[in-house]
């Protein structure tokens, strides 16, 4: 059960807000859809429910917000346009990533795939998929994990008519099991024919709440529509006949050569347009709708004499037709899938309460609030849905307002008795990020794994390194270290440290350029535990191409100049230590930075900035101070503590400062000394806010 109470969007500037003070539930077991224009604030409402935009308001479900419930994704599924994964990925790859990121067994993709009818196309890229095929696999990303709750915006649009049926017979489903499903809609007649409840929205406001029938009944007519290049004389006729005959015909005259006339066919249309002689190019039975507020155009009822008391007029913002049709003529609902619904509503029963259930309408929370403080009578529809009232108890019906006025009190902070001082606002929205994936170490090999990109950068790798060190062999006068890690002087990093600094922003920046985890890009997860999942598997894959670089590099000279330029040179454990360390901290440095930055090119940047920028800065800074040196550390340091070094570990901490006191080590380790102090700032920041 949803429950939106004041849902109110930040203006900008001198525009109203997308959305103003809209409050209404979607109960379980039901389809509850929200139809609008484009432009009416159905996606924006959707958005402040789900915590994505700033605003203001309340959003339960199922009585907690959404950043109290431990795992969002089991609770509600989300579909917000196209699938925002990675175009080169598979179906079943990007599933089965969803499935680390959710906790729950992969098999999982497997049984939702079936369910969507995705199971023989799991092996297509997600950029080859149709619009009809993208949705399904939308809709199978929302039921990933199970959730009670759908949110859906818009999950019709671009489908084909057989696509749309069996879109609203899963929706139909997932609610006759005790679900709770919101989808958006600008199509009323796509809204009468899924929902169980229509909530309009107009501009941004709230404008009608009602059952689908009642929807059907007021909102669409059935009507003739007639094409003809002389609709002034046409309509002139058809209202005269109207009268002579004592007929409720209603005539409107739409934009260009086009004319509708409500309760007539189009046999008795046809035939005055005959015995007239007036040319018609189109005649055919439509289902019109006639707006959130009905009677905007320019319209003539018709009554017949003598009548006027008995037929209602049409007025300017006066919804209903002249003469309601029985819903089943205007649109077709398929039947609801048999089956138990989860927890349903206790009935009372009239012989032992034969007092009326009172269920006010969810209203503003200003209103709320102001029912109180005075205790109003109050005027409410008896069919209408609203908050549940309380379990009978034979109180009479004041006592039971009473005991909902502190229900609905008790979900508030305390409020005082001066309505001056009462502030009108709901509490603020602050957006907050996608929570972290439950299994993050799983979810970033499969994220790694399920592209070729890294493959791909690891082959260009090898082969620039192979390239580089034949040319430098060729030409002379390069040292063996430099010769093996393919460096040349003119080069600011050896291909081998570039392709893993690409390989480590790309960890971050993928999920911002393609949020899997996160409906938004600004709300994707930044939390340490996926942090050290990514730094992690970029530092193992660094390891593997600062491996095979040296292995590549040293087998093609080799095979071309012998055994001369491959011997293992006498200091090789200082020297792998720095190749690995160089290679795994360019690769950290573009895991912190696309992580900080939020972009794939910054996270190379600031790989590239470490012997560009900060080398010299580094190296005039120590130039100028008066640094010790590394040399006789461990013997100070153990005069001082007092303790002797266990195995001999003052020669492996002796090796690290060496690493660190080069030129490029010193900088490498300040950079990412600076940028995870950023990322922990940040993480810290968005938290306390």
């Amino acid at each position: 059960m949803i429950q939106a109470f004041g849902l109110t969007s930040d203006s900008r500037k001198e525009h109203p807000p997308a959305v103003d003070d809209v409050s209404f539930e979607a109960r379980a077991g039901r389809v509850t859809v929200l139809l609008g224009a484009p432009g009416a604030g159905k996606s924006t409402a959707l958005r402040l429910m789900l915590e994505l935009q700033q605003g203001r308001g309340l959003t339960y479900f199922r009585g907690r917000p959404l950043h109290r419930i431990a795992h969002p994704s089991r609770e509600v599924g989300v579909l917000l346009g196209d699938v925002p994964g990675h175009p080169a990925r598979t179906v079943r790859g990007h599933l089965r990533m969803l499935c680390a990121a959710a906790g729950v067994p992969v098999r999982r993709a497997e049984e939702v795939l079936e369910v969507v009818g995705l199971i023989s196309l799991r092996d297509e890229r997600l950029g080859t998929l149709s619009r009809g095929m993208d949705r399904r696999l939308g809709l199978a990303c929302a039921l990933l994990a199970d959730p009670h709750t759908l949110m859906l915006d818009e999950p019709a649009d671009g489908l084909s008519g057989r696509e749309d049926r069996w879109l609203h017979g899963m929706l139909r489903a997932h609610a006759a099991h005790g679900g709770t499903v919101l989808m958006t809609t600008a199509d009323p007649k796509e809204a009468a024919r899924i929902a169980d409840r229509v909530v309009t929205l107009e501009q941004g406001r709230l404008v009608a709440d009602q059952e689908v029938t009642d929807f059907a009944r007021t909102r669409l007519r059935p009507r003739v529509a007639v094409r003809s290049p002389h609709v002034a004389r046409l309509a002139a006729l058809l209202t005269k006949e109207a009268r002579t005959g004592q007929r409720s015909v209603e005539v409107v005259q739409e934009d260009g050569n086009r004319l509708c006339v409500y309760g007539s066919t189009c046999a008795e249309v046809g035939e005055t347009a005959f015995r007239h002689g007036i040319l018609v190019h189109q005649l055919a039975d439509e289902t019109g709708d006639m707006g959130p507020v009905a009677g905007t155009g320019t319209s003539e009822p018709v009554r017949p004499e003598g009548e006027s008391e008995s037929l209602p007029s049409i007025d300017a913002g006066e919804r209903g037709p002249v003469v309601a049709p029985e819903p089943s003529t205007c649109y077709s609902r398929p039947e609801p899938v048999t089956a138990p619904a989860a927890d349903p509503a206790p009935a009372l029963d009239s012989a032992t309460d034969p007092e009326p259930a009172f269920e006010p309408r969810l209203v503003p929370l200003s209103r709320a609030v102001a029912e109180q403080l005075t205790f109003p009578e109050p005027v409410a529809d008896p069919d209408a849905d609203g908050l549940r009232p309380p379990k009978k108890s034979g109180r009479t019906l004041r006592g039971r307002r009473l005991a909902l006025s502190a229900s609905r009190a008790s979900r508030f902070p305390t409020m005082p008795r001066n309505l001056d001082s009462v502030s009108t606002l709901p509490p603020p929205i602050s957006v907050r990020s996608a929570p972290s994936p439950l299994r993050p170490l799983r979810y970033e090999l499969r994220r790694a794994a399920g592209i070729g990109t890294s493959f791909l950068t690891g082959v260009v790798v090898l082969l620039s390194s192979a390239l580089i060190a034949v040319l430098l062999a060729r030409a002379g006068h390069t040292s063996q270290t430099r010769l093996l890690a393919a460096w040349p002087v003119e080069l600011p990093l050896p291909p081998a440290a570039l392709g893993a600094g690409l390989l480590g922003a790309l960890a971050f920046g993928d999920e911002f350029r393609h949020p899997a985890l996160a409906a938004d890009r600004g709300t994707v997860p930044r939390r340490l535990g996926l942090l050290t999942a990514k730094l992690l598997v970029a530092g193992l894959t660094a390891l593997m191409l600062a491996f095979l670089t040296v292995g590549c590099d040293a087998e093609v000279l080799y095979l071309l100049y012998g055994r001369e330029l491959v011997q293992v040179p006498a200091e090789w454990v200082p020297l792998s230590a720095s190749w690995l360390a160089l290679v795994v901290g360019c690769a950290w440095a573009g895991v912190l930075a696309a992580g900080v930055f939020r972009s794939t090119t910054a996270g190379l940047a600031a790989v590239l900035a470490v012997p560009v920028a900060v080398v010299p800065v580094a190296q005039r800074a120590a130039e100028n101070a008066s640094v010790r040196t590394a040399a006789g550390f461990s013997l100070r340091l153990r005069e001082v503590l007092l303790v002797q070094w266990p195995f001999g570990g003052e020669r492996y901490l002796f090796a690290a400062l060496r690493v660190i006191a080069q030129p490029v080590g010193g900088a490498l380790a300040l950079s990412l000394a600076a940028l995870l102090g950023a990322y922990v700032l940040m993480n810290l920041r968005s938290r306390v806010r």
